[in-house]
Order: structure tokens, then C-alpha cells, then sequence
């Protein structure tokens, strides 16, 4: 009965990870031509240390959020493949995931540390001047 329980909790959690990563909008790329393409400067000069920090906040959660629908696709992937009896390519799909988690998780967290680094400077800066 134990077995039966965990087994069920287990598949329940896959699922509602692969729902979640499914939920996802797909990022499409549209094509345009060299003269129609706009040439912004980045606003990160004109914006003050407490918007800096919480655009490095924003960076972390979206590294999370995009390295998570990474893991629910790949878990998703592994649980067809094993409903097929295909171990290695469950193996192969739950890896792949699992290895765009760490590569999102990662840059999102080291984007938003240096955001969040430049804004405690900034305030930093202020101090001295007020001083």
C-alpha cells in the first residue's frame, strides 16, 4: 500500500512539472531587416541603484522560472520514454533538463548578482556624496 501511495505522489509531481513547463509561451524569433532593426541603448546608465537591484532580482527569477520549464520538459520527455521502455533516452531527456536548469539557474543568478552588486554601489556612492 506504501508503494502504491509514493508511486502515485511521484507520477503526480512529474505532471504537474510537466504542465507547468507545457504552460510555457514558446520564444519565436522574428526576422528583420538590417535597416528595420531599432539600436537602443541600454537605460542601465540613467537608472538609479534601488531599480538596480531590483532588476537583479528580476534576472534570479527569471533564470528559476526558465531553468524550472527546463527541468519540466525534460521530465516530461523521461516519462514517455519510460512508458515506451526506453530507459536511455529517459535517462538522455531527464539529463538534458536537468542540465538547462543548472545553465539557466546559473546565468540568471550571476546576471542578477551583478545587477544587484552595481545598485549596492551606486547607493554606496550616494552615502559618500551626502557625507
Amino acid at each position: 500500500m506504501r508503494w502504491g501511495f509514493r508511486a502515485t505522489c511521484i507520477l503526480a509531481v512529474i505532471l504537474i512539472f510537466g504542465v507547468y513547463g507545457w504552460s510555457q509561451t514558446p520564444v519565436t524569433a522574428t526576422s528583420t531587416t538590417a535597416g528595420a532593426r531599432k539600436t537602443t541603448s541600454p537605460t542601465t546608465g540613467n537608472s538609479t541603484p534601488g531599480k538596480e537591484i531590483g532588476k537583479g532580482g528580476a534576472d534570479i527569477g527569471k533564470g528559476v522560472a526558465k531553468g524550472t520549464g527546463n527541468l519540466a520538459r525534460g521530465t516530461a520527455g523521461s516519462v514517455g520514454n519510460l512508458a515506451h521502455g526506453n530507459f536511455s533516452g529517459a535517462g538522455a531527456s531527464f539529463g538534458k533538463g536537468v542540465g538547462g536548469l543548472g545553465k539557466n539557474v546559473g546565468v540568471g543568478t550571476s546576471k542578477g548578482a551583478f545587477r544587484i552588486g552595481r545598485g549596492l554601489g551606486g547607493e554606496i556612492k550616494k552615502l559618500g556624496r551626502k557625507s
